[in-house]
């Protein structure tokens, strides 16, 4: 059987939230589901990923979501839908003020707000305690003054105060630039390596000292971990970029273990991030160099039964994305998949929505090499066909695969 003959066969079709009922239940007991997205700026992935995240929340206990994006960012967004905080009314300009760093228009946009604002229902409703949380590794400068300020308050005598300041002014003569804290320390002495390890051993052995309400203990300690995972992060980009992705990749599986083990092993998270992040690094070209990814960790990780990854793709439409790092974004064209890539089969075997599930019975099926469309926040669509196709094993990389035919661009605030 060919993959267009098995796409014919497999494939169900979506129109509406009650079609997504077979993927309810390929979730089964697992206990982390990954919901990906092939861009970082397509309305339909951050709609149809909050709707199926409801359904896991409501339908199967979840209760936590971890998302590619900075920790104290996502606190602000996890104050809010948990009444810790009465700054903000709604969630627009929470999330507007919270998410500043580029590109922002991956958190603060007009999807990420209603699915806040249900959030924040859903726990005053049900007397739950959802909860919401940034597993990314940028924000080195963030964190510490997270850091300095939580400890300034709590024991503005004690040790770790006084580390904390040590290890901040290790990056200060940087003005918070990463590309220039990489340059100028790529082979630097030890010194701010090991105060922020210092830092962050601190802090953990003396957890039992710092109070817990409204999970400020957990802010200070992942705070820490982010300051010693992002200077690691920034003083190897400069020198390899499969070593600053697999630290980053690392950080982000670390504290999605970090929240497993403050709400408790049987706490069910859900993780939204790229395709590349979710999808199995082993069933891609990604493997020949190197790379890992949280995907392929947390399965090592983590019996079989306990991880399910969905992927999501499209195959034309319309994107957010910017021209350049740090660019203005741009609705931008999403042309039609390249040719015998995954999406080009999706759209040739059927112009609708669709889902596939791999199982025991067609998994074997789809396990054979495909491009497989990636779009980042930079992109170039007149150049996608030579650099955006991620070869991949399909059915090897995820447990299932949500398909648009057409998709629309994301509103940002």
């Amino acid at each position: 059987m060919t993959m267009e003959e098995a796409i014919r066969e497999f494939a169900l079709p979506v129109r509406d939230n009650g079609d997504l009922d077979p993927l309810l239940e390929a979730v089964g007991d697992s206990k982390i589901v990954l919901l990906g997205e092939s861009t970082h700026g397509t309305s339909e992935f951050y709609r149809w990923r909050a709707d199926f995240s409801k359904r896991l929340i409501q339908e199967k206990g979840f209760s936590v979501i971890a998302v590619e994006g900075d920790w104290p960012s996502a606190s602000q967004v996890h104050r809010y839908i948990n009444d810790f905080t009465t700054s903000h009314e709604n969630a627009a300009p929470l999330l507007a003020q919270s998410f500043a760093r580029w590109p922002r228009w991956m958190w603060a946009n007009e999807e990420i707000a209603d699915f806040v604002e249900w959030l924040k229902n859903f726990n005053a409703s049900e007397n739950r305690k959802t909860g919401f949380y940034g597993i990314d590794v940028y924000s080195l400068w963030e964190s510490m003054e997270e850091v300095i300020h939580y400890l300034n308050d709590v024991d503005p005598s004690g040790g770790d105060v006084e580390l904390a300041k040590q290890a901040f002014s290790c990056f200060e003569s940087c003005n918070r630039d990463p590309d220039k804290y990489a340059a100028s320390f790529a082979s630097f002495s030890k010194e701010c390596i090991d105060e922020v390890v210092k830092l962050l051993a601190s802090v953990r052995s003396n957890a039992a000292f710092y109070p817990s309400e409204e999970e400020a203990d957990l802010n200070l300690h992942i705070n820490s971990l982010v300051t010693k995972n992002a200077e690691q992060y920034y003083r190897a980009m400069i020198r390899s970029g499969v070593e600053s992705w697999n630290i980053r990749d690392r950080h982000m599986v670390e504290t999605v273990n970090e929240l497993r083990n403050y709400h408790g092993q049987e706490a069910r998270i859900i993780i939204w991030e790229h395709n590349t992040h979710i999808g199995d690094a082993r069933a891609t070209d990604m493997k020949e160099d190197k790379m890992v990814n949280v995907g392929q960790l947390l399965r090592e990780q983590n019996p079989p039964e306990d991880v399910y990854t969905i992927g999501f793709g499209s195959y034309e439409g319309s994107v957010i994305a910017a021209k350049a790092w740090e660019a203005p974004p741009e609705e931008m064209i999403l042309p039609p998949g390249k040719k015998n890539s995954w999406e080009h089969l999706l759209h040739k075997t059927g112009a609708f929505d669709k889902l596939l599930i791999f199982d025991d019975n067609n998994r074997r099926l789809f396990d054979r090499w495909i491009g497989h469309r990636a779009v980042g926040v930079v992109y170039h669509p007149a150049y996608e066909a030579q650099g955006n196709y991620v070869p991949s094993m399909i059915s090897k990389r995820y447990d299932a695969y949500l398909f648009f035919d057409r998709t629309e661009a994301l509103n940002p605030l």
